[in-house]
């Protein structure tokens, strides 16, 4: 990485309500490419390192249930104190940054996540369970944000592919954390949570050269006004339902996300009787889908528009989320892993979209939609785990194949590519 031979400040002048990035107004200016693929890939990697740690909690629930004898409703309790605390502060977190960067806080909000799995590897009861997992939260919340608004820093005006880099990161890491679970902690059990905070302790380092990177080159922030240039021609009211609906397609994507994650492990356990590290291994199958999925919408729909690859990664996959509570094995195996590229093409698209739709206001879109699908994720899979408790895990998961059919609202979304033309 180069930076730039000055230092600037990172405040901003205190009428400016936020800022926003020189590749925004410029695509082809800013930094050198180098530097540019440098940044891109470290916030990969740590983002890849920070989900890989988020993603260990819910690949160890058939550990937990058994050790302290909890009810699905309570599984579905722990997902909602991660979740919430993950989604409640992002927006916070990035209308302030909006204002005032901060570039350390993304090896501040690691720190969180180090001190959360020490405390989690020692929990000895449901309530220090509820509180290691929120502040794990708190680590993910801190960021998201600020590392998304570095990332479309870094893009060079190819919004959609930086933002794809850095969820591919995410994805990845979330597909090895059940992989890592089956591997370390099924066998020495809970404690050996405590090996995972050597990754978070890479993190912090990672992400202490990223805000160094940040703080040299606070000449790619500019003030909010600089944004109108990309103003789309619509009225308030029609931001206002475009974002509202891009809220739709999130809820549909990440509450069927969250029967995955948090439930599929059981399903398999239930319906085809194979042992939790088998069930583990499966989960890692979806989720690395997901992860390679991810990095195709951010391209995909800089070239061709992300209401297309919208369109394609919601809607598309409801002919194989019908079918798969009703195959065998392997078909709910090769199901899972259509599903999950076709799925995972969809986030980048909506985060880039809404982004476009209120310029200037990076980070606190950024904070939005992640924490949704952060907040989603977490009530969805607490009030599924509380249907499964009432009904069953087959009923559930049947009813959730329908959830992409809300991927129809994407036929009111506005064309944007048409707007700037």
């Amino acid at each position: 990485m180069n930076p730039s031979p000055e230092k600037e400040s990172i405040s901003v002048e205190p009428h400016s309500a936020s800022v926003e990035t020189d590749a925004e107004a410029a695509p082809n200016k800013g930094v050198p490419q180098k530097a540019v693929l440098g940044i891109l890939i470290a916030l990969s990697v740590a983002h890849l390192l920070n989900d890989t740690m988020q993603s260990l909690i819910p690949a160890i629930y058939p550990i937990l249930k058994h050790s302290f004898q909890l009810s699905f409703t309570q599984i579905g309790l722990i997902t909602l104190a991660n979740q919430l605390t993950a989604s409640l502060l992002q927006p916070l977190v990035g209308w302030y940054t909006d204002r005032r960067p901060l570039p350390y806080s993304l090896s501040i909000g690691m720190t969180f996540t180090l001190a959360g799995l020490g405390l989690l590897s020692a929990a000895a009861n449901f309530t220090m369970i509820l509180f290691s997992v929120a502040l794990v939260g708190v680590g993910s919340s801190v960021f998201h944000p600020e590392a998304s608004r570095v990332a479309r820093m870094a893009s060079g005006g190819r919004h959609g592919f930086a933002q794809s880099l850095f969820q591919v990161g995410g994805n990845a890491g979330t597909s090895l954390g059940p992989l890592l679970a089956a591997l370390i902690i099924v066998a020495g059990g809970q404690t050996e949570i405590k090996w995972f905070c050597l990754i978070a302790l890479v993190g912090i380092m990672l992400l202490y050269r990223v805000g160094e990177w940040y703080v040299a080159n606070t000449h790619l922030l500019k003030p909010k006004g600089h944004a109108q240039a990309h103003l789309t021609g619509l009225s308030p009211r029609q931001v206002t339902v475009a974002i509202g609906l891009l809220m739709a397609l999130v809820f549909s994507k990440y509450i069927y996300l969250a029967s995955m994650t948090s439930y599929y492990t059981f399903f398999l356990i239930h319906k085809f009787h194979v042992s939790v590290q088998m069930a583990q291994v499966y989960l890692f199958v979806f989720l690395f889908a997901v992860a390679a999925g991810t990095i195709i919408g951010g391209p995909v729909g800089d070239k061709f528009g992300r209401k297309n690859v919208i369109w394609v990664s919601i809607l598309g996959i409801t002919p194989f989320t019908l079918l798969l509570p009703h195959v065998p094995l392997m078909g709910v195996v090769i199901l899972s892993v259509i599903i999950g590229v076709i799925m995972a093409s969809a986030f980048s698209a909506i985060v880039v979209f809404a982004q476009e739709l209120v310029p200037g206001k990076v980070g606190m879109i950024a904070g939005l939609f992640f924490g949704l699908a952060f907040g989603l994720a977490g009530i969805g899979s607490a009030v599924l785990g509380k249907m499964i408790d009432m009904t069953s895990i087959d009923f559930v998961f049947t009813c959730c194949s329908f959830l992409p059919l809300i991927g129809l609202l994407t036929a009111f979304l506005p064309d944007l590519e048409k707007q700037k033309k």
